[in-house]
């Protein structure tokens, strides 16, 4: 081997070790994001109430229901009108508490997303990204 075959695998060497160091630097930073994430997650609430105003509900970040508050009035409707009541409040509850756990991990994905495929380090290495729907993946990570 020739000294500029030597020059050159000591570049894509340390391109290489480069990339990994800013994989790790990013996988650090996530890694401390994560905790702050996971207590936001567990703490985050969604309150709505119903259209005739029945009902209000209240579900975690996953869409499960902690509490449900009935209105005075409600207690002379009639047990249909109550039930299209709650379910109303708890679809738009669980619709928010969704928008909310994307927004409290938007900055994991992003990090996430930003970070080099697998195949771009090592060829032939399978994209770790594709097992994901496209639904799961940020904005920037979509094709």
């Amino acid at each position: 081997m020739d000294r500029w075959e030597q020059q050159g695998l000591r570049s894509a060497n340390s391109g290489i070790r480069n990339q990994v160091e800013h994989i790790l630097d990013a996988y650090e930073e996530q890694r401390a994001q994560l905790s702050e994430v996971q207590t936001r997650l567990a703490a985050a609430r969604s309150t709505a109430k119903s259209a005739d105003g029945l009902v209000e509900v209240t579900v975690d970040t996953a869409g499960v229901l902690t509490e449900v508050r009935f209105a005075p009035e409600a207690m002379r409707s009639n047990p249909d009108t109550l039930g299209r009541s709650v379910t109303e409040a708890g679809r738009e509850a669980a619709r928010r508490a969704h928008e909310q756990a994307q927004t409290i991990l938007a900055p994991i994905a992003e990090a996430a997303a930003a970070m080099p495929e697998l195949a771009d380090l090592v060829p032939g290495a399978p994209s770790l990204r594709d097992p994901l729907p496209d639904d799961e993946l940020p904005a920037s990570g979509k094709s």
